[in-house]
C-alpha cells in the first residue's frame, strides 16, 4: 500500500495494520508451520528461522493437502506457504486453513510475481505475499510484522495491488450499486484509512480514539463483510464503492 500512512518493515515490504492478534508483543514465541514441496528449501528455511529465539517451527508439509491437515492439528500462529504445490495449491490450502483454523495467519512465500497469483492469494485470505528473492534472514522480521497486526507485500507486488484497486474503482463507477453489508460511519472512516496504508496507532491518532477501539472496528468490519484480511476488505470496499481511494 502507498499513501501518507504507509510503512516498511526490515524486509522492505509495504505493511499496513490489521487486527489479528492484539495481545502479541515483540519477543513472544511464534509457532510456524512451513509448507513447501521442495524439501531442500524447507531445510534451508528451517536453518534460517531456527536461529531466531522467538520462532518455533512446529511442523512441515510437502503439499497443500498436508498443510491443511497439519494446520488443523497444530493450530500454528503462521503458515509460511508456497503458492504452487501438489494435491492442493497454496491458495486452495489458504482458503481451507482459514475455515479450519481462522486465527492462523498465512504468508505466501513464492517465486511467482504474477499479478493474478497475488490477487488470488489476497482473495483467499492471505495475510502476506513475499517473493522468494527476499533475503532469508529478513523473513523472520516479516513474520513478526504479521503477528504484530500487519499485512505484508513484497515491494515489487505493491504497485500491482494499487493498480488493481484503481481498476476496481473505475469498474465500480460503471455498474449499478448492489446491496452490501452496512458499515457504520466510523467503520467506513477506519476502512478508508486502512486503505491509505495507516496502522492501528496512526488511525487512532487521526480519529482521536484508542488503538484498542481501532482494533475492534477492524474486527467488526471483517466480521460484517465475512472476509479474512485487510487487503481483502479494501478490495471489496473499493469494488462496492464503499470507500473512495481518491
Amino acid at each position: 500500500m502507498t499513501g501518507s500512512g504507509k510503512g516498511s518493515d526490515a524486509t522492505g515490504a509495504v505493511t499496513a495494520a490489521v487486527d489479528v492478534r492484539p495481545s502479541y508483543t515483540v519477543g513472544d514465541p511464534i509457532r510456524v508451520l512451513m509448507a513447501d514441496d521442495h524439501a531442500l528449501y524447507r531445510r534451508g528455511l528451517e536453518m534460517v528461522l531456527g536461529c531466531e529465539d522467538d520462532i518455533d517451527i512446529v511442523g512441515e508439509a510437502g503439499d497443500g493437502l498436508e498443510a491443511i491437515q497439519k494446520a488443523r492439528a497444530l493450530l500454528p500462529d503462521i503458515v509460511l506457504m508456497d503458492l504452487r504445490m501438489p494435491r492442493r495449491s497454496g491458495t486452495e490450502a489458504c482458503s481451507a486453513i482459514k475455515a479450519v483454523a481462522p486465527a492462523t495467519r498465512i504468508v505466501m512465500l513464492t517465486m511467482s510475481d504474477e499479478e493474478a497469483d497475488l490477487f488470488e492469494a489476497v482473495r483467499a485470505g492471505a495475510n502476506g505475499y513475499l517473493l522468494k528473492d527476499v533475503p532469508g534472514e529478513d523473513i523472520a522480521d516479516g513474520l513478526r510484522s504479521v503477528m504484530g497486526g500487519q499485512s505484508l507485500i513484497s515491494p515489487t507486488m505493491a504497485g500491482a495491488l494499487l493498480s488493481e484497486f484503481a481498476a476496481l474503482s473505475r469498474a465500480s463507477e460503471a455498474r449499478p450499486s448492489m446491496q452490501v453489508p452496512r458499515l457504520t460511519d466510523r467503520e467506513v472512516q477506519v476502512l478508508g484509512l486502512v486503505a491509505r496504508g495507516m496502522g492501528n496507532r496512526e488511525i487512532a491518532g487521526e480519529l482521536f480514539i484508542s488503538e484498542n477501539t481501532v482494533k475492534n472496528h477492524v474486527r467488526n468490519i471483517l466480521e460484517k463483510l465475512q472476509l479474512h484480511s485487510r487487503m481483502e476488505a479494501v478490495m471489496y470496499a473499493v469494488k462496492e464503492r464503499m470507500i473512495d481511494l481518491g
